[in-house]
């Protein structure tokens, strides 16, 4: 480290004479993202015997020598906190964890500290501020404060990059646990219509027509029938804010104690005080994705948190 930045020593050999050079810098620097180098080259901060190169897309010649002056990453307004955490995985790349309901992913009005990224900050010794943004460091993805379960959080540039990537053209395997209420009358299904935030409610998110909205698509399977409801597997083929929550709402079967999507059955409304059950009852249960430096093909499932599984066990037929 040096002056607030880091500084690299990068040495291109024969075999990558030919190559762009913000390739051959992307094959040498792994933590850094194609994009980040070419940004950092244009602004200066690679050299060669002292002088500045400022062309990402000039050739190799082979056998060239170059300094990169990495600075640090600008530091996050959140501060570190000595948050519990389960982890179901981690590596010098990313971490999974395995979120309880109650706990908002990141700082926002009215949530500026205690959070997520506050936790995962004390965790990684703060080596997450600006990755993928100051406002959330290391945040890929998001699950709502009462939904419990998986996400996965990046710990550099490279490992943001292609986990954005793969949410972005929905490659991810994430699969939700929802107690809806009522039995739904088929098997499966699947609900197909896009979805924006409400022109009569910002808080809440409606289906709209096509053509206003993102495209969103979630495919559910019955698992068991409960007593005036169901436990319901809702596979997210996108994943928009408040999917399987709208989706399930929209075919008559809002997730038991949503306490804005649903209607509660007088039963339900009894036995949720009854356990002081407080949240909607959804759970990220599985995630799958392709680690984005390794290229191996990781999964993870996460069982039923202990509110869940005694709400299940009071509704079981």
């Amino acid at each position: 480290m040096s002056g607030g930045r880091q500084i690299v020593e990068v040495a291109l050999g024969a075999e990558q004479a030919g190559w762009r050079l913000d390739r051959a810098l992307a094959a040498q620097v792994r933590t850094l993202s194609r994009e980040r180098l070419k940004v950092l080259t244009k602004a200066g901060a690679l050299t060669r015997d002292g002088e500045a190169v400022r062309d990402p897309a000039i050739k190799v010649k082979g056998d060239e020598h170059f300094t990169l002056a990495i600075p640090d990453p600008t530091p996050a307004h959140n501060k570190a906190q000595d948050i519990p955490l389960v982890i179901a995985y981690e590596d010098e790349h990313l971490l999974v964890v395995d979120k309880p309901a109650g706990l908002v992913v990141h700082p926002a009005a009215g949530n500026l500290d205690g959070t997520l990224v506050n936790a995962l900050l004390h965790h990684c010794g703060g080596s997450l501020s600006g990755i993928g943004g100051v406002a959330r460091p290391g945040i890929v993805h998001r699950i709502d404060k009462d939904t419990s379960g998986l996400l996965v959080v990046a710990k550099h540039d490279l490992a943001h990059e292609g986990l954005a990537k793969q949410f972005a053209d929905h490659s991810i395997d994430r699969r939700y646990l929802a107690i809806v209420s009522d039995v739904p009358r088929f098997a499966e299904g699947v609900v197909d219509a896009p979805l924006a935030r409400s022109s009569y409610d910002r808080k809440k998110v409606a289906i709209v027509p096509e053509g206003r909205g993102k495209r969103a698509v979630t495919h559910w399977k019955k698992l068991t029938n409960l007593k005036g409801a169901a436990l319901v597997e809702c596979r997210l083929e996108t994943g928009r804010t408040h999917q399987v929550r709208v989706h399930m709402a929209s075919i008559g079967h809002p997730l038991v104690g949503d306490p804005v999507y649903g209607r509660t059955r007088k039963a339900h409304k009894e036995l949720l005080k009854e356990l002081k059950f407080h949240r909607q009852a959804l759970h990220a249960a599985h995630l799958g994705f392709v680690h984005p430096v390794t290229k191996s093909r990781l999964s993870f499932d996460s069982a039923l948190p202990p509110d869940m599984q005694q709400l299940f066990k009071r509704l079981g037929v």
